[in-house]
């Protein structure tokens, strides 16, 4: 366990290993060593009781070489040893697993429809339910209880365990992750009055979120048993259940670590609070907008709504989150260039020369104009059956967005072709490794420490994934022929073929830098050309379909890693993810339902919310990607002159890695493998207004 160190401290302290690019592979994403040789006995003496005890008949050396093949970051986190006889899935696990899935989408779903976010950290989950869960060791009755005459199980089957620990935190996580099924029930209702039936959009959210689970299939081993593969985010969490624990730690360091990180909880417990609810002002705080309140210019240049955020500071840490802790430092900074480059630098441009803008459209708006700029009446382009209307059209004009939007559209071309790229270039050595990995048909050719101590473990049968993904697309198919989603069948069985495409490349980066990578503006281009003139509602649809293969892909792999780490029966973890996602779809919907029908004027567009909370910018932006893609059409909207250089972005995906590629191999010690292009052109997708 590191002592007051961070992940970026342990990667720069670090001795390289050998292997073919002699970098720790935090820092290398854009390349995946084909082998992986380890490092010397004496880096793995300094491990202790933490590298595990022989089993008998074992031989030393045999121990030793599994160790090595843990990257020296994850030994430092992670522990060798293994319970296989901890609790895990017990009644204080469904008591508290219910509780925190519930609580998580409650307040996931209504960020959502907010401009400042009140995140539901799964830090904050862990760290509650470790009280929660000890308090109820020490205070159940240990009594069995017998249901249904057939089903018995203890109140209270001793000390909290940290494998159950673990899985209260992997449901509660399932439960909070925002499911992108809200899109299509949100959208229908807010802007076309079309409320779905709520077990029609329960079931559809339901759905949706299992077709991406049946696709970590795909991507898990791949994924998931690399040891190469550390996945930042769930070394993080397993760094915070041991010292939690004071697992690998004297009793006085674990102490001090304690004391330092309630006093750190309670200043963030304060900092989220009271700007959130008590001073929601100080949320952003616009320096230079106090000198001069009337200057329209000022105004631009400092405002953190709308503007550049220039001097713009924030006393709210629901809109810094946790991310900064988990992200590697060469994320961090390609994530922060692309900020400098969009808002500082290509914004004000638009801003004060009309680059891009021949209409003088607000540079920073979310919102569709016709060409005098004026709102876009966007329902008249279709009829009540959801077909495009050409006279409407031709009476309205094409459909104009601010410069913002369009760069985002042309960086999100740039950023999927640039992923695939990138991982061809950099890390095709590695696929191959793992194929090869694969003809053995087991997971436990891999050699190291972790994966020999879960091959003790029944793992998730492919046969599982399979019935979830029949399951979730009977029941889509069924939802498309019964409620009016506007999607044609055929595009939904394309938007899985091509989302599960997605899952093996955009995980590998995932795996290595903690950056979620968004496909969703490719998704919407392939569907335009596929079914062009149809209700934007079938364009977010499929949307979802091909995006949720990824996104929930990924979550659940995340899931898995971190059970992975703790020594959790796969099986177990495949289970709470299911039932974390149970239990917070339904209260996803009845947050939505209330939502909706208390905040309609401020979502709409109608009125605008005084404190500027209630913009549902996220709500207008899909159905403004939905409108242009879906019933307008790319081929109709790249027409006009002003959607020209969009087609630039692809371009623009295909050469830039492999220019880094070429600079990578003629100064290999110049580090320009961690310039990864796809990070950056994604990052500048953001809506930041």
């Amino acid at each position: 366990m590191p002592d007051e160190r961070n992940l970026d401290d342990l990667v720069h302290n670090e001795k390289t290993l050998e292997v073919e690019v002699e970098e720790d592979p935090i820092t290398t994403i854009p390349h995946f060593p084909s082998e992986q040789k380890g490092d010397t006995k004496d880096e793995c003496a300094g491990i202790g009781s933490d590298s595990g005890s022989l089993e008998e008949g074992e031989d030393k050396e045999e121990l030793e070489e599994s160790i090595r093949l843990v990257p020296k970051i994850v030994r430092e986190v992670v522990s060798m040893d293994d319970d296989p006889t901890l609790p895990t899935i017990t009644f204080r696990y469904f008591v508290l697993s219910t509780i925190f899935s519930a609580l998580g989408a409650v307040i996931s779903q209504i960020s959502w429809f907010r401009t400042t976010a009140a995140s539901f950290s799964m830090f904050f989950v862990q760290i509650v339910t470790y009280w929660l869960g000890t308090l109820m060791a020490h205070t159940l009755p240990t009594k069995d209880v017998n249901l249904f005459g057939f089903f018995k199980f203890s109140l209270n089957p001793g000390p909290f365990s940290t494998k159950e620990h673990v899985l209260i935190v992997i449901a509660a996580s399932a439960g909070a992750s925002l499911n992108l099924g809200e899109i299509v029930v949100a959208v229908k209702d807010i802007f076309y009055e079309e409320m779905m039936h709520p077990l029609a959009a329960i079931f559809l959210m339901w759905a949706t979120i299992f077709t991406g689970y049946s696709f970590a299939a795909i991507g898990r081993n791949f994924l998931l048993y690399d040891p190469d593969l550390i996945w930042p985010s769930a070394l993080m969490q397993t760094a915070l259940y041991r010292t939690l624990r004071g697992e690998g730690q004297t009793i006085d360091v674990s102490r001090k670590q304690i004391r330092v990180f309630w006093l750190v909880l309670i200043g963030v417990f304060f900092w989220s609070f009271l700007p959130e609810y008590a001073f929601p002002f100080t949320s952003s705080l616009a320096v230079l907008c106090w000198f001069a309140p009337y200057n329209d210019t000022v105004k631009f240049i400092s405002s953190g709504i709308g503007g550049m955020g220039f001097l713009n500071f924030t006393l709210n840490w629901s809109n810094i989150t946790s991310s900064i802790m988990v992200s590697p430092w060469w994320t961090q900074v390609i994530i922060f260039a692309a900020y400098v480059l969009l808002v500082w630098i290509l914004v004000p441009i638009a801003h004060f020369t009309g680059a891009w803008n021949p209409i003088g459209l607000p540079v920073m708006s979310n919102r569709l104009f016709t060409a005098n700029g004026t709102r876009y009446p966007f329902t008249e382009l279709t009829d009540k059956q959801g077909k495009f209307q050409q006279e409407a059209y031709d009476r309205l004009g094409n459909v104009y967005m601010s410069t913002y939007n369009l760069w985002g559209i042309f960086f999100g071309y740039a950023t999927f072709l640039s992923a695939f790229v990138q991982i061809f270039l950099f890390g095709r050595q590695k696929i191959w490794s793992t194929i090869q990995h694969l003809r053995q048909r087991k997971q436990h050719s891999f050699k190291d420490r972790l994966n020999v101590l879960m091959s003790t473990y029944d793992e998730v049968p492919l046969w599982w994934y399979f019935m979830l993904f029949v399951c979730c697309t009977v029941t889509m198919l069924v939802l498309i022929y019964t409620q009016d989603l506007y999607l044609p069948w055929w595009t939904f069985v394309i938007g899985l073929i091509l989302g599960s495409l997605t899952v093996v490349p955009m995980g590998f980066i995932y795996a290595i830098s903690a950056f979620l990578v968004s496909t969703g503006t490719w998704n919407e281009l392939i569907y335009g050309y596929m079914a062009p003139g149809t209700h934007p509602v079938g364009s977010l649809v499929y949307r979802v379909v091909a995006g949720q293969c990824w996104y929930r892909a990924q979550t659940i792999l995340l899931d898995q890693k971190i059970g992975h780490y703790m020594k959790v029966k796969p099986r177990a973890t495949f289970f709470s993810q299911i039932w974390g996602a149970l239990i917070g779809v339904p209260v996803n919907y009845a947050v939505i339902r209330w939502v909706i029908d208390t905040k309609r004027p401020y979502l709409d567009g109608t009125k605008k919310d005084p404190l500027g909370q209630w913009s549902g910018q996220a709500p207008q932006s899909y159905l403004n990607q939905g409108i242009q893609y879906g019933t307008v059409g790319p081929a109709r909207l790249f027409q006009d002159t002003i959607y020209g250089p969009l087609r630039w972005g692809f371009l623009l995906g295909v050469v830039t890695p492999m220019v880094i590629y070429c600079l990578h191999i003629r100064f290999p010690r110049a580090k320009f493998h961690l310039w990864h292009s796809t990070i950056f052109f994604s990052s500048m997708e953001t809506f930041y207004g």
